[in-house]
């Protein structure tokens, strides 16, 4: 075998061609702009929190776009309804809202669409009925270890109410979250299947074998 053909059998595979700052920035914008539009849609009346399409917007961002992009768009759509803009519930804006009984659901979207993006990241990339599940399940741990979590940490903090109380009233949003993660899991395994390249991919790291230094493998 010659030297030429030996390097390039070695070679460690090209990593694939990451998208351009300006695309990413876009795509966080857009999903941003989705949140906002989800939460100025007409509202549920279920006493102190409304529900709305909100949580939908928030895991599709991160099952589409992975758990960086997914994170900073939810934090994007909160940081600007912080400084004023109209764009939370009912049209609501400023930081005063951050100290209602809403503040805990708005600083559990952030995390929960990074942990929904992680999470879905990991998955196979086969468009089948098992991913579309593994995708619902995805949202589901994102919404209940921060959305519902950090929600009632906000009503207990922010609403007077004792955690058991909390913890009852959370459960009239669980039927919705449902519906609404089922949503999320067909639109996200849709886009997936369109847009293959959208979603952050893990790529391999080379590393070299201790016994043959010469020869490269992946990890």
């Amino acid at each position: 075998m010659s030297t030429e053909t030996a390097a390039q059998t070695t070679r460690p595979p090209a990593a694939p061609q990451r998208r351009s700052a300006s695309t990413d920035i876009a795509l966080i914008a857009a999903f941003a702009a989705l949140i906002a539009v989800c939460a100025l849609l007409p509202a549920i009346n279920a006493g102190t929190i409304p529900i709305t399409l909100q949580t939908f917007a928030v895991l599709l961002g991160g099952a589409v776009l992975g758990a960086r992009r997914g994170f900073l768009a939810a934090a994007l759509y909160v940081v600007l309804g912080a400084a004023g803009l109209p764009i939370f519930s009912g049209g609501a804006g400023g930081l005063g809202v951050l100290a209602g009984p809403s503040v805990g659901y708005l600083i559990g979207f952030p995390l929960a669409a990074a942990l929904t993006g992680f999470l879905v990241q990991q998955l196979p990339r086969r468009n089948n009925a098992l991913r579309l599940g593994l995708v619902f399940l995805s949202g589901l741990a994102g919404s209940a270890a921060f959305i519902h979590t950090l929600g009632v940490t906000g009503l207990v903090l922010r609403a007077d109410m004792t955690w058991g109380a909390a913890w009852t009233y959370e459960l009239t949003f669980v039927p919705g979250d449902l519906i609404k993660n089922a949503m999320m899991a067909v639109v996200a395994t849709g886009v997936h299947a369109a847009f293959p390249d959208l979603l952050a991919r893990r790529t391999p790291r080379p590393r070299v074998s201790a016994k043959n230094e010469g020869e490269t493998i992946t990890a």
